[in-house]
Formats: structure tokens, sequence, C-alpha cells
């Protein structure tokens, strides 16, 4: 077991303070219109993210003290708990449907996203089985078949929900940790065509992932359908400018971009803040990621390293995938902004996930 270090990474810390900051901000400024209007409370929605906020940092904390390599011996049954919730999700009555898809499973505002936890819980099993299966991994049948066919469920029940965007995020995440545990480049190439055509099948099969395509290739198509959401948050984006609008002056929040504090939260900011601003978060995006790799590559062991790889990753194709649909540059998904979009469940979990990398960075040999 590792040697426990005295202080954690302060500056990751403070890098994740400073975004969860700018997120309650940004919640606020994005939702108080919408908020007023069906609620008659402005801070309807700032007032419930600082809760989850509040949550996540406890639980943050007491992560960041619990000895990483408890979550080793815990993780297959973490896993499989992670699983029967993603299973009861999708009994009616059970799961609660929202935005179209049965992903929630609890009461009001009280709802949990089981998609959202079990990420984090792949990345937990794929850290312990890559550790003591590095070699295998070499191997089709003995380390690349059992790691992607566990992925590949986990996502098959996602896709039950559905949820595209969060079963995207997963899947690479997990391939980036099987990727980094030494599997073969052939064995990924062929895996690659396999999945392009099961991802193009899936499109295919559900008529609305068409015409998010379409309309991610030509929005003005249907500007007040499938291309409402992508032509609104550019609108949003371009009048901000070099340094924006200011604070609280957007005007597509005014019930022109549907639900702004969430997935479209980065559009708010661009226009309220501009260029300089939008490339302030990206810059706080690429600091936190930068400690992470740090971590990573300073755990004293390969667990350690494979954990802290899925956490850096799983965030950071978070953020390229949700800042990619606001600015025009991939079709629109289900994808929050971490830290900074509303979300009970998205926040914990990252708030989560930094707890664990803190705790890493403990023993890191950096």
């Amino acid at each position: 077991m590792p040697t426990k270090k005295s202080t954690p990474d302060i500056f990751l810390m403070i890098v994740t303070f400073t975004l969860l900051a700018v997120g309650l901000i940004m919640v606020y400024s994005a939702s108080a219109v919408w908020a007023d209007y069906k609620f008659n409370d402005s801070f309807f929605f700032a007032k419930r993210q600082m809760l989850f906020a509040g949550v996540g940092i406890i639980a943050m904390f007491f992560i960041m003290n619990i000895d990483y390599w408890t979550w080793r011996t815990w993780a297959k049954v973490i896993l499989i708990i992670c699983f029967v919730l993603l299973i009861l999700v999708l009994i009616p009555g059970v799961g609660n449907v929202r935005n179209g898809s049965r992903s929630w499973i609890g009461v009001g505002a009280f709802s949990v996203q089981p998609s959202e936890f079990i990420k984090i819980a792949m990345i937990a099993f794929l850290a312990k089985f890559l550790s003591e299966n590095q070699k295998a991994i070499t191997s089709f049948k003995k380390g690349l078949f059992p790691s992607l066919g566990l992925v590949f469920l986990a996502f098959g029940l996602i896709m039950l929900q559905p949820d595209l965007g969060t079963g995207t995020v997963m899947v690479g995440t997990s391939v980036v940790i099987i990727f980094i545990a030494g599997a073969r480049i052939s064995h990924f190439v062929g895996l690659g065509l396999l999945g392009v055509a099961g991802f193009v099948g899936l499109i295919i099969s559900a008529p609305y992932r068409m015409k998010r395509i379409t309309s991610f290739l030509d929005p003005w198509q249907d500007p007040l359908g499938s291309g409402f959401q992508m032509i609104q948050s550019l609108y949003a984006i371009g009048p901000g400018g070099l340094f924006g609008l200011g604070l609280g002056q957007s005007r597509q929040k005014f019930f022109y971009l549907p639900e702004p504090q969430t997935d479209f939260i980065f559009a708010i900011l661009a226009e309220e803040l501009g260029f300089i601003g939008g490339s302030l978060i990206l810059l706080l995006f690429s600091l936190l990621l930068w400690r992470g790799v740090r971590i990573a590559l300073g755990a004293p062991d390969l667990f350690g390293t494979f954990l802290a790889t899925g956490i850096i990753a799983m965030i950071a194709i978070q953020v390229m995938i949700n800042i990619g649909v606001v600015t025009g540059l991939m079709p629109v998904t289900g994808i929050t902004l971490p830290f900074l979009s509303y979300g009970g469940s998205s926040l914990t979990l990252m708030l989560m996930a930094v707890g664990v990398l803190l705790n890493i960075s403990r023993h890191s040999r950096y």
C-alpha cells in the first residue's frame, strides 16, 4: 500500500474551487430570468446548485482523506451497485423521465442519475482489473475483450434510457485507460472500425439523432426545430466579442436559448464575458488537466496511475464535447460542462472525482 503524504495538491484544489465559483455565478446569471418566470424565484436554480456544491465539497474532502487503495478493494461492489441502479432506472414507476430520457431515480430534488456514477465506477474497476492483469491486455481474449465487453454492457443499458452523450463519455474514458494500459494498436483499429459502424447504426436507428447530425451540418435547414439550439448558441457567442456584453447582460437567456443554465452555459458565459472570459475558462480546465496528468505520472503504483488517468480523461472528454457542441463543432448531445453546468449528479460526481485525485496526489512522487 502507498505511503501517505501530508498535503494534497493545493494548486488543483484552487483551480477546482475557482471553476466552481465561476459556475455558481454563471448558473445564477444564466437561469435567473427563466427561474423567475417558472418558479417566481430568480434564485431557484442557483440555490439548488449551491446545495449540490456544498454536498459535493463535503464529499470531496471526505474522499480526499480516504486512501485511494480503498477504491481498489470496493471497485467490484461499487460497479455492481451501479449496474443494478442502471437496471432499476429503466423500470416504469421507479425511473423518472426527463427531457425524453428515463435517466433519473429518486424523488424530486433528491433524484440521482445512475449513468453519471457508473462513469467513475467503471474507471475504478478498469484501473483495478488492468493493474492486476496488465500483461493480459495485449491478448484480445484474456485482456481486451473482458474489459470492453463490460464497458459495452454498461453502454447498452445507458442507451436504453437513452443517453448517448453520457454513454459516449464512459466509452471514451474507458478506451483511454485501456490504451494507456498497453493494448495493441491493431486491436484498436479493428474495434474502431466496428465502433464507427455501430455508432452510425445508432444514429440511423433514431430519427432525432439523424436530425441532430443534419442540423449540425446545416442548422438553417430547420431553424425552428433541430437546428434551433445550435443557432441560438451561436447568436449568444457572436455578440460577445472580445470582452462580452457584461456579467448578467445576456440577451439569449431571455427565452431564446432553452435552459441555458445546463448544457449551453458556456454560450451564455461567452456572450457575457466574451472571448477573454471563455479563454480563461479553457485555461483553468487546461491547468486542472495538467495537474491531473502530473498526479497520474507520479502515482506510486499502476492502480493509482490508471485511476488518475481515467478521471482526467473523463473531465477532458466532457469539456471537449460540451464546448464542441456549444461552438457548433459537434452535433448536439446532452453533456454538461464540468463544475459550471447546473446539475446535482454531475457536479457531485466531478467533485468526488477530484477528491480521489487529491488523495492520489498525497502519495504522488512529483
